[in-house]
């Protein structure tokens, strides 16, 4: 067995690089071509080809990560298809391999190309994400909050929020700050505008302020006062709180801190719940088409099998887009924007190995 699952996994890990990679260069050629102007610019004294390459490894992961799963999907239909068409299929059950036994022993690959989706989500895209903002190309356009020593940074103390139109890269001088003051209910009691803000000893210190009252009480305003609330600044490589380039540690932070006032939390959650997906992700890849190849016994129908896999893994990363979507704007909760589409399809992939078993 540990042959066959060996071979197996083999030639789907050399169909999935194969896919993977294809995909990939000919997505970011295309970006290249479409945006070179932009790519030129940045960097104007170097050449052509050192500022194509440097954007290329940049957006590289993101292009990885978003063809990953159908790529995976795709190679093991390719696998089955020409294991079936051969015929080798047939000595495989033939010898006493179940599709639910073929399933196991591919779950090791499964969690390998898991593994490597969660890494390039986890610490490829963020670590990539800054220099793509800087440089604003495409979706990474200039109208989105840039990443930077002097871009907006927001801050969290108990429920009030803090936000600065500049920082230093340790946070602990601000300017154009604005401090909003909330009851227990998260209503606003008050606004605070100041000049500047610096941290000492624990303790902010404002210059230039004008206080705004809630109700009809006017205006206060005071060359210097001090806020003593312990503020807790949002992540320097995170100020536009996009969760899909955080970290599951970053996003655990911006979960423990109410979204520093940036998005709800619930748009954290999600996303949060959505970074643990890639490994079950996978498996059900696995799942569903195993028992599809063994209705196709003798290489019949081989046309059939690779267009109900590839319609089952189109239908479930629309749903799960979708499902996405609805969970950030908070219609439903977290965890089931993230999960549900996986578990549904989980249990079509159970329901498919029942019904092969009982063939």
């Amino acid at each position: 067995m540990r042959v066959v699952a060996w071979m197996i996994s083999r030639m789907v890990l050399t169909r999935f690089f194969a896919v993977l990679v294809g995909l990939t260069l000919f997505v970011l050629t295309l970006e290249v071509v479409a945006y070179s102007k932009e790519i030129l610019a940045i960097d104007p004294d170097g050449s052509a080809l050192k500022s194509a390459t440097t954007y290329v490894l940049h957006r590289m992961p993101l292009t990885l990560a978003t063809f990953l799963p159908m790529s995976l999907l795709m190679a093991i239909l390719l696998t089955l298809t020409e294991l079936s068409y051969r015929n080798e299929l047939v000595a495989i059950w033939a010898s006493g391999v179940s599709p639910t036994r073929l399933s196991l022993l591919l779950i090791p690959l499964a969690l390998f190309v898991g593994a490597i989706h969660f890494t390039l989500l986890d610490r490829a895209i963020p670590a990539a994400a800054p220099a793509l903002r800087e440089w604003a190309i495409g979706d990474y356009g200039k109208e989105r909050l840039k990443v930077g020593e002097k871009d907006p940074i927001w801050l969290r103390s108990g429920n009030d929020i803090m936000r600065a139109a500049t920082a230093s890269r340790d946070s602990r001088k601000l300017q154009d700050v604005v401090i909003f003051r909330r009851d227990e209910q998260g209503l606003l009691l008050e606004q605070i505008f100041a000049q500047q803000a610096e941290l000492k000893d624990g303790i902010w210190s404002l210059t230039g302020t004008v206080t705004y009252f809630r109700g009809n009480k006017p205006p206060e305003k005071a060359e210097a006062m001090q806020y003593t609330g312990l503020m807790r600044p949002a992540a320097a490589g995170q100020r536009s709180g996009d969760p899909e380039e955080m970290t599951y540690s970053d996003l655990n932070y911006f979960v423990d801190n109410q979204g520093f006032g940036i998005r709800p939390t619930y748009v954290y959650q999600t996303w949060q719940h959505k970074r643990l997906t890639p490994f079950l992700i996978a498996i059900v890849m696995v799942g569903l088409c195993v028992p599809l190849a063994a209705r196709f016994r003798r290489g019949g129908g081989l046309g059939m099998l690779f267009g109900l896999g590839i319609g089952l893994g189109f239908i479930f990363f629309v749903l799960d887009g979708i499902a996405l979507s609805v969970g950030e704007m908070g219609f439903v909760s977290p965890w089931l924007a993230a999960w549900a589409p996986v578990l549904v399809f989980a249990a079509v992939a159970a329901y498919l190995m029942l019904q092969t078993e009982r063939v």
